[in-house]
């Protein structure tokens, strides 16, 4: 019991102190760019150059884009026919697709002729409508999910749910991406959400694990993480992955308790993400690491640490789905998907 109290003791004080570094934080500003670790590095170069074509577009916004459509799957074909990373249905293609790196071919399946569509279809699409009134960026995306004279003839981002839906989600999604250019907001909901996790210190690991009854109340990695936030009206997708694009991503000199921390095989492609744990403080996280182990404290310095997110509510709302569509004018958009849960 002595030991016990020690541990709680020492949260307590990792949780006070941290917020009260995180008060001193100074704002900064800057042009947006990509946060790090938040794009696959394959694709980065292409997402930095043409994401700032035109000043309606930024990179954190086409990369927001691009994961909406197709979750970085080159190969995603939907229902709909919307086939490649930017999810072209093949009329739109064979109107805006451009041969975006030169060999002489115009390939929807080729990412370095897709993205560079993508963006140049975003910046014609911002043209049409610059003289319309409310923010050029919203008119930009609402025009590409409902076209743009739907949205000439309603002056502004029309009353379409599909539409406002879309625009809502690639805004939210645009700050999972972005550098930070100010120290982000604290998670009101951390305390509990750490408050959960902390309650589970001591059980078991069990991979694939949810804490339900059936498993004994154990879990994994991201079903720990999942739960905490459950536990406070946030609901995270599944895996561990996935949960990365639920908020902003804080430095590590801006961590604050109730964050999540990742840790990946390639610190350059988010889609290899392999653990998640809940910082609190000081370094350590609790995390649930592995078969064999119980739910613990664990430093977050490792060789494998991404990075971290701040989870909001509008971030996690904003996810993709199994079931999410937001139909937009270059086709249907797939699913994210994701390797199962590591830990």
């Amino acid at each position: 019991m002595a030991g016990a109290g020690l541990l709680l003791s020492f949260l307590a004080l990792l949780v006070v102190g941290t917020f009260s570094a995180a008060a001193g934080l100074r704002n900064g500003a800057g042009a947006v760019t990509l946060a790090k670790g938040t794009v696959p590095s394959i694709y980065q170069p292409l997402i930095l150059k043409w994401g700032d074509l035109c000043p309606a577009l930024n990179p954190a916004l086409l990369a927001a884009q691009l994961y909406q459509e197709s979750g970085w799957n080159a190969h995603a074909q939907s229902a709909a026919q919307a086939q490649g990373i930017a999810q072209f249905i093949p009329g739109t293609w064979a109107t805006h697709g451009i041969d975006g790196n030169g060999d002489g071919r115009t390939d929807v399946w080729d990412p370095q002729d897709a993205i560079p569509s993508a963006a140049t279809y975003d910046c014609d699409l911002a043209s049409y409508v610059k003289n319309v009134p409310g923010d050029v960026t919203d008119n930009m995306l609402a025009s590409y999910n409902a076209g743009a004279y739907a949205v000439i003839e309603a002056g502004g981002v029309p009353p379409f749910r599909e539409t406002q839906n879309y625009v809502r989600i690639i805004r939210t999604l645009e700050k999972s991406f972005a550098a930070p250019v100010s120290a982000v907001a604290p998670s009101q909901q951390a305390a509990a959400a750490i408050y959960y996790a902390q309650q589970r210190l001591g059980t078991k690991y069990l991979w694939g694990g949810e804490g339900t009854p059936e498993q004994d109340g154990r879990f994994d990695c991201s079903g720990l993480t999942q739960a905490a936030y459950r536990s406070v009206g946030i609901s995270l997708p599944r895996v561990a992955n996935d949960q990365w694009n639920a908020g902003p991503h804080p430095s590590r000199a801006e961590l604050l308790p109730g964050d999540l921390v990742f840790f990946a095989y390639d610190l350059n492609d988010p889609r290899s993400i392999h653990h998640v744990g809940i910082y609190v403080g000081g370094g350590y996280m609790i995390d649930a690491p592995h078969t064999g182990a119980v739910i613990r404290f664990d430093k977050i310095d490792t060789p494998d640490y991404i990075g971290a997110t701040r989870v909001t509510q509008d971030g996690a709302q904003a996810l993709p789905t199994a079931s999410s569509t937001a139909p937009s004018t270059t086709g249907t958009p797939s699913s994210t998907t994701g390797t199962p849960a590591k830990a």
